[in-house]
């Protein structure tokens, strides 16, 4: 029998490989576990019927009409997927300086929200509060003569947006402009009209980032933007302090759900907004993560497990949840 010779370090009394060695041990010291209940599915509607458009920025992920979003939301439904949240693509006629098209009741995210509700009473469906799918210059709100995203004006736009969405059946409005006092408005406007149930997540946290590229194009407003930016209202990927501040207000002012986007490069925000606010706190691993890590497993640079790992960072930080265009393919993966 070997000598027992203990140390300072206290080895070999201590070997945390003891623990790693299996896979049960392994599997029952694990402290963050991904669970079909921690995603959430963003969609891209479409006008027409029987329409599908592949997202050539986004690989694997289409545009679809509302028909075949039906089918999509079945597949989701019976996975265990809690929500899906909508995102739908304006066309160009359609859009205006006013963005009057995002409070129109027949509005393609309004009537994609009616047949999802009829269909599937039970599934969550989120909409994106915002007016840039809407507006001739793509920016997220109004804008002046100069050029500058006026901010009060744009809330009252943004407050009839969220109350056609509830209107049409959604169970959560999720603000992702970025004007101050927005939150507030929109909670104020649904509890005078009723919608006392309807629920908030509130985009708390979104910067300024350089990730959102192939959203804009799935959705048609990165043209629209035309090289313009988002500096004057989203946050400064500098800062995680104003971060802090930012979500205290919309708690305050009745965010039922906050947010922090984009993910990954944001995990240092979304751990301390979890752990300063205990707040249901949700983070977006938005379409420049998705693109970045897709490509890579399709041309054999990273494996599937990539993608399970980068969503476990997620939870390790302290996410209640996910919105990731890999919800579909984790869910199938879970049930497996």
């Amino acid at each position: 029998m070997a000598n027992f010779i203990p140390t300072q370090s206290g080895f070999p009394m201590h070997r945390p490989r003891r623990m790693r060695k299996d896979d049960f041990s392994r599997r029952l010291m694990r402290e963050n576990q991904l669970h079909v209940n921690d995603l959430i599915y963003p969609c891209f509607v479409l006008e027409g019927n029987k329409q599908r458009e592949a997202v050539t920025s986004m690989p694997g992920v289409e545009r679809l009409s509302i028909d075949l979003l039906l089918k999509e939301a079945e597949t989701i439904q019976t996975l265990g997927v809690p929500m899906m949240a909508l995102f739908p693509v304006t066309a160009s006629e359609k859009k205006s300086l006013d963005a009057a098209e995002a409070y129109n009741p027949e509005g393609l995210a309004q009537r994609a929200v009616r047949a999802l509700r009829n269909e599937f009473p039970e599934l969550g469906i989120m909409t994106d509060v915002a007016l840039d799918p809407f507006t001739t210059h793509g920016q997220d709100g109004l804008i002046d003569d100069d050029g500058y995203i006026i901010n009060d004006e744009t809330v009252e736009v943004l407050i009839k947006q969220a109350l056609s969405h509830a209107e049409a059946g959604a169970q959560v409005v999720a603000p992702s402009d970025m004007m101050d006092g927005r939150i507030g408005a929109i909670r104020d406007a649904l509890e005078f009209n009723g919608h006392i149930h309807t629920r908030i997540m509130a985009y708390s946290a979104k910067y300024a980032s350089s990730f959102y590229g192939p959203f804009r194009d799935a959705v048609g407003s990165a043209s629209n933007l035309a090289g313009g930016n988002k500096y004057g209202y989203q946050m400064d990927p500098a800062n995680s302090d104003e971060a802090l501040h930012e979500v205290a207000l919309d708690i305050q002012e009745g965010a039922d759900m906050v947010m922090v986007k984009p993910g990954m490069p944001y995990l240092d925000v979304l751990y301390r907004v979890k752990h300063t606010f205990q707040k249901p706190t949700f983070v977006y691993q938005v379409s420049g993560e998705y693109a970045m890590l897709k490509a890579a497993v399709l041309n054999g640079w990273l494996s599937d497990d990539a993608v399970m790992e980068s969503l476990l960072a997620f939870k390790r930080a302290g996410a209640d949840g996910i919105l990731t265009y890999f919800a579909k393919d984790i869910a199938q993966q879970l049930k497996a």
